[in-house]
């Protein structure tokens, strides 16, 4: 016998500010449901959340709850007015008895429930509102960006529970690691209408440009008849005095129908110009150490940046990722080691606080009042990569309408304060770009538009980021903190350091002291003996971890060499063929420098073996 669901929203319509939200939406939500919610900034995935919640009525149309079903919804910026406590708030709704969970969630999302609410920053009250719907257990979860201002860590202790939940959920990410570990439905809130798909959010994408690529046929096609009949009905006036009437009308409901479609909005006209190129130097740290108060941010840590290179700093929250970008940028100095920082840098920062946004003004003034964007003598006039736009015209770009240039920016959605900022620092040139916590809050059609913007930038990248797929799809190089003042270099992203990391490391950055660059990952033509006691414990451990490693350097050759044999790719995608040719060499060397490495441990075991 089939389940009830436990939330049935019916033909709903909702109108804000005089344009139609939804109109005619339904949605249905079974137990155990595990669901993606999707769609671009604007589309009204919050507010739909809402609905859900029951925070929100709509115009029209029902919302229908199981008898005695609990839902949760965790709220983006809750009340703490009443609270002395992140941890009171937290356990508002709990018997003492079990407060323990708050305790529980406290360690795992790594805050301090005994914070007072007007001392704690935003990213900790957001997980004081975490912790509180886990803790609460309800039967349906509404989970909206719950991964914002969470480190790598904290996502995979909340992936883990999420997992373990018996409880239904209906999440909003724009975290595709996430999605993909932890979903097993898709919804697709597109201009309005809820399109669902019985499978998590692998594969999403391919199944939303196959839905796009039938809408775009099928409107091509309605156009052609629309411009048929109406040749028929111009040229019927001179051949005949009385026309087909039904077929004039059909005409007029082709137009009809054609005028109601809603087009799809493009994606932001994002560029990036690169300056004059710096120094082949960018920056080195020499035994830099950093500390404030008793707290070691860095200990003995060197690094040599060089041009063109894409760095990623992954770590907890606090470690000192931020730190180290200012320290690079020559914001702060070390206590003691040496920075040399490179010629001809011409930074772009992307700050994660939004602190250069001023929340009071307007789009338009944030734009004009910007020293570097204003044209003098010309109110309505931004300098954009050297050449005057008007203000509107460069906000459309990034997606505005003309209704917003004159809204203050505290108006704005977390995604739209994002896209703001990304105009600003996309108006000048730049060859060093600095970008802290770019991901929050852009949706996934735009972080897809970064990235590639990225992948044809000439300049240099640091990238702070807890955002894994992301960081695989940009990273060259990868610095993990510990938290205790240790950072390891890593090559390539976050995968590629989850396989070179100490097997007895965590998941999470935990790492040994050094500032150094590892050597590149080894392969193995079979697996080696059992090590002897004659090597040394990081020797027998590498010589057991290399055949794992190689078995994916050569899955990963093959895909790349199947790849570039299209002969057509050149042509069709130059970036795509220029990173996938870049990225074949990079294995092809790291295997060849692995085979060399392998031999090498092999045949010290054997005469480790034999001397015995």
């Amino acid at each position: 016998m089939a389940q009830a669901p436990l939330l049935q929203l019916s033909q709903i319509g909702l109108t804000f500010g005089g344009n139609p939200l939804f109109d005619g939406l339904d949605l249905v939500v079974q137990p155990g449901d595990r669901v993606a919610l999707v769609g671009r900034n604007g589309s009204g995935k919050s507010t739909l959340m809402k609905l859900m919640a029951g925070l929100v009525e709509p115009d029209r149309g029902t919302r229908s709850l199981a008898p005695a079903t609990s839902v949760g919804y965790m709220e983006q910026d809750p009340d703490f007015t009443p609270f002395a406590t992140l941890g009171d708030f937290a356990a508002q709704a709990l018997d003492p008895t079990e407060h323990y969970r708050i305790e529980m969630a406290a360690e795992g999302l790594d805050f301090d429930p005994a914070r007072d609410p007007a001392s704690a920053s935003g990213g900790e009250r957001r997980r004081a509102a975490l912790a509180k719907l886990l803790a609460e257990a309800p039967e349906l979860m509404l989970l909206d960006e719950p991964t914002n201002h969470l480190d790598i860590q904290a996502i995979g202790w909340l992936e883990a529970r999420l997992r373990e939940t018996r409880a239904a959920f209906v999440l909003i990410s724009h975290d595709r690691a996430f999605l993909r570990a932890l979903t097993r439905a898709t919804l697709w809130l597109d201009r309005g209408q809820m399109r669902r798909r019985e499978a998590g959010f692998e594969g999403f994408e391919d199944w939303r440009d196959k839905l796009w690529a039938e809408e775009d046929d099928a409107r091509h096609k309605l156009d052609r008849k629309i411009k048929s009949e109406a040749r028929w009905a111009v040229e019927g006036i001179s051949a005949r005095r009385k026309r087909n009437q039904g077929r004039v009308r059909a005409l007029q409901a082709l137009r009809a129908e054609r005028a109601a479609q809603i087009r799809r909005q493009g994606t932001a006209a994002m560029a990036l110009e690169t300056a004059a190129p710096s120094g082949k130097l960018v920056a080195e740290l020499e035994r830099v150490h950093k500390s404030y108060g008793d707290r070691p941010i860095l200990r003995d840590f060197s690094l040599r940046i060089q041009r063109g290179e894409r760095v990623a700093l992954v770590g907890p929250n606090g470690a000192g990722k931020t730190t180290l970008l200012r320290l690079i940028m020559g914001e702060e100095e070390p206590d003691s080691g040496t920075i040399r920082r490179g010629t001809n840098l011409v930074p772009a920062l992307f700050d994660q606080t939004r602190a250069q946004l001023d929340p009071d003004s307007s789009l338009w003034e944030n734009l004009t009042g910007d020293p570097l964007m204003r044209v003098p003598g010309q109110a309505d006039q931004v300098m954009v990569r050297g050449r005057p736009k008007h203000v509107v015209g460069y906000l459309k770009e990034f997606l505005f309408d003309e209704a917003q240039a004159r809204a203050p920016v505290r108006a704005l959605s977390g995604g739209e304060k994002a896209r703001l900022l990304l105009a600003r620092i996309m108006a000048q040139p730049s060859n060093l770009l600095v970008l802290d916590e770019p991901t929050n809050d852009l949706d996934i059609e735009t972080l897809d538009l970064l990235q590639d913007i990225l992948g044809e930038y000439d300049g240099t990248v640091l990238l702070v980021s807890h955002d894994r797929d992301f960081i695989d799809r940009i990273a060259s190089t990868t610095l993990v903190f510990d938290g205790g003042g240790q950072v390891t270099a890593y090559a390539g992203g976050w995968s590629d350091y989850l396989a070179q990391r100490p097997s007895d490391a965590e998941p999470g950055p935990k790492a040994p002291a050094t500032g150094t660059p590892p050597a590149k990952p080894a392969r193995a033509v079979e697996k080696p003996a059992k090590p002897s006691q004659g090597l040394s414990f990081t020797e027998a451990h590498r010589l057991e971890r290399l055949p794992a490693e190689i078995a994916r350097l050569e899955a990963e050759i093959a895909k790349l060499s199947e790849l570039l044999a299209d002969a057509d790719l050149f042509t069709r995608e130059p970036v795509k063929f220029r990173k996938a040719t870049e990225a074949l060499a990079a294995r092809q060397s790291a295997l060849e420098a692995a085979e060399e490495d392998w031999l090498t441990l092999a045949e010290k075991a054997e005469a480790d073996a034999s001397a015995r």
